[in-house]
């Protein structure tokens, strides 16, 4: 029953997205080509009217394999929205860009020519915002409908774990997720035991009669560690009964991540941490959006660093830029760059985690480009060789990442991606010498939980939240 629910549902997924495309594609057309106020003549329209129709029709399936590609049709009832908006905005940059080098490679051919290159800009904004718009309306009616008892999947749990536990939890927590639980099976809890509300009703033996009554969507297998040897028999009696089957490993309480599973020949492969840029698609993304996005800060903030030079220059003897030692991706170590804030040497007493045996005082222009970050600016010549990221974890100084390794846990997987000009953890208010476990733990939440969407709101927060340095001196 559920199987064909969801067949269902995604033909109407399917369905929904081709008159998107398509009206995307039209409009985009209507207001390029078919407005009055347009400036293309009649006979040129005529001329291309044909290669339109075409492309609009070789458009639409090609959008919808993309949109396969990058998992838009996965059941919805979990997954996260920003991270299928994510996927919308991967899928259609695709696209756009395959529109693009078809149309510069054929070029020499007069429809390619004459073919509108605005109006596929049009295209691809009009469909990223109405894709956006259809399937968040579809998510909240689906949930809407789930929070009222519609659409509801029917599982069985088989073993009494604390992963057992914390399904339950997140399901009590979630109606929209449209999970109805009809009991647990276990060898070593007595029958009728309850866990909020979901009672203990028979032993792993009584698997096959329970599957015979064909009565259930899915099974989620919640055995404890040391019942993992039952996994073998518990699994064919699923596979026999052809019932959809999931595995949720009592494990998390002592890996608390998001592990993924890749596959290794035919053998499965536990990644203990999700890191999403270590996807060769994701990172080059974020590459090309670092460099296009450094290029365009240091145009627009030139002025502003001319003048900041020139003031550094002026009151105070000494270089223009200072650069420090810090660790970044993959513990690598390279030079940060920052205009020099600092001029004679400071006492013993003043020096912090910012400062080194011959650091000096802060000058009166030092602290206002510390409090505003306008010192941080040259590091958007960092971003572009490649030492770091506009968005990512804050880089270290090498002492104090030896330091900090031996006493926070995990500290060490910040290291996985570029450092970054900004943060959530900056944007979040820790920075500066705040709670280093606190920014640890904002920095882990970015690294497992990247995507563009995410760092573009990180990067607008930083307007309104990361510029102002409350800590500096």
């Amino acid at each position: 029953m559920i199987k064909n629910n969801q067949e269902r549902l995604n033909r109407l997924h399917v369905a929904l997205d081709g008159v998107v495309i398509a009206i995307s594609y039209l409009l985009a057309w209507y207001i390029v080509y078919g407005s009055t106020r347009s400036l293309v003549t009649p006979a040129n329209r005529d001329y291309m009217s044909m290669v339109y129709i075409i492309a609009g029709v070789l458009i639409i399936p090609y959008y919808l394999f993309l949109y396969a590609v990058f998992h838009l049709y996965a059941p919805k009832r979990v997954q996260v929205a920003r991270v299928e908006l994510a996927n919308i905005f991967k899928a259609n940059t695709l696209g756009v860009l395959t529109l693009a080098l078809i149309l510069f490679f054929g070029g020499k051919n007069p429809y390619f020519y004459h073919f509108s290159r605005p109006m596929v800009v049009l295209f691809y904004v009009i469909n990223t915002a109405a894709e956006t718009l259809a399937r968040n309306l579809l998510r909240f009616g689906l949930r809407k409908m789930r929070s009222n008892g519609y659409n509801q999947k029917h599982v069985l749990l088989v073993g009494y774990s604390k992963a057992a536990e914390g399904f339950i939890d997140r399901v009590r927590a979630n109606p929209e997720w449209g999970y109805q639980i009809r009991g647990i099976l276990d060898d070593h809890v007595a029958w009728g035991k309850e866990y909020r509300g979901i009672r203990v009703i028979g032993r792993t033996e009584d698997l096959p009669e329970i599957l015979a009554l064909n009565t259930l969507d899915e099974i989620a297998i919640t055995l404890s560690l040391s019942e993992y040897a039952k996994l073998e028999n518990i699994v064919a009696a699923c596979e026999k009964s052809g019932v959809h089957t999931k595995f949720i490993p009592d494990y998390y309480n002592f890996i608390p991540t998001q592990p993924y599973m890749e596959d290794l020949e035919g053998m499965p492969v536990i990644n203990i941490r999700h890191v999403p840029l270590t996807n060769p698609l994701n990172a080059i993304m974020k590459r090309i959006v670092d460099i296009f996005g450094a290029l365009v800060a240091i145009v627009l903030f030139s002025p502003i660093m001319l003048v900041t030079a020139a003031l550094v220059k002026l009151t105070s003897p000494g270089p223009v830029i200072f650069s420090q030692e810090r660790v970044g991706l993959h513990n690598k170590p390279f030079r940060m760059y920052k205009f020099r804030s600092m001029t004679v040497q400071a006492p013993e007493k003043e020096k912090s985690r910012w400062t080194t045996p011959g650091d000096a005082r802060v000058t009166p222009v030092g602290r206002f480009i510390r409090k505003t970050s306008i010192d941080e600016m040259p590091q958007l010549f960092n971003v572009l060789k490649g030492d770091m990221s506009l968005v990512g974890p804050r880089p270290e100084r090498p002492f104090f990442v030896e330091k900090f390794r031996e006493e926070i846990p995990r500290y060490m997987i910040k290291h996985q991606v570029r450092p970054g000009m900004t943060g959530w953890a900056q944007v979040n208010g820790f920075r500066g010498d705040t709670s280093i476990t606190k920014r640890i733990e904002h920095d882990l939440y970015y690294i497992e939980n990247w995507s563009l969407g995410f760092d573009f709101k990180i990067l607008f927060l930083t307007f309104f939240k990361g510029f102002i340095n409350k800590n500096a001196y």
